[in-house]
C-alpha cells in the first residue's frame, strides 16, 4: 500500500483542525478567597467573581464547599455566607479540589471545559482537546 501524504504533513493538518485555544500557554490561577469571619460565621466577599472565572455556576461551587466543609451557608449576590469559622486557607484549598475535579481537563489540564447534563448523568467536555469523562453529581 502506497501513502499519498507523509507523517510530517498529516500531523500538520491534524494540527491546523484544532481549535487556537489548544496552543495558548497562559496560566490558569483562581482568585484567592477575599473573606471575613463575623461571630460565628465566614463570609466570602469575592465568591461570585471566583464562581464566574472558573466559569461554573455559583449554586454548583456553592453545593461543593457546603458539603465539603459539612456546613450551611447561603448565597446573597456577590458574596456567600457559612455558617462556622473557616480560614481562607482551608476555602482556598476546598476550591481548588473543586477546580481539580470539576473543571480541569483530567487529559490535557486545560479548563476549558463545560458540564453537560446527559439524562441522569454529569459528563466534563473539554473544549481544547475534545475529552469527555463522567463527574459524580452533587447532591
Amino acid at each position: 500500500m502506497v501513502w499519498k501524504y507523509s507523517y510530517e504533513e498529516l500531523l500538520k493538518r491534524a494540527r491546523s483542525q484544532l481549535p487556537a485555544i489548544v496552543f495558548e500557554k497562559k496560566r490558569f490561577e483562581v482568585p484567592r478567597v477575599k473573606g471575613m469571619i463575623q461571630g460565628n460565621r465566614t463570609i466570602v466577599n469575592n465568591f461570585k467573581a471566583i464562581a464566574d472565572y472558573i466559569a461554573r455556576k455559583p449554586e454548583h461551587l456553592m453545593k461543593f464547599l457546603l458539603r465539603e466543609l459539612a456546613t450551611q451557608g447561603i448565597l446573597e449576590g456577590q458574596r456567600a455566607t457559612f455558617t462556622g469559622k473557616f480560614s481562607s486557607a482551608i476555602l482556598n484549598e476546598k476550591i481548588n479540589k473543586y477546580v481539580n475535579e470539576f473543571v480541569k481537563c483530567g487529559e490535557c489540564g486545560k479548563p476549558d471545559t463545560k458540564l453537560i447534563k446527559e439524562g441522569r448523568l454529569t459528563f466534563m467536555k473539554c473544549m481544547a482537546c475534545g475529552s469527555k469523562r463522567p463527574v459524580r453529581s452533587i447532591k
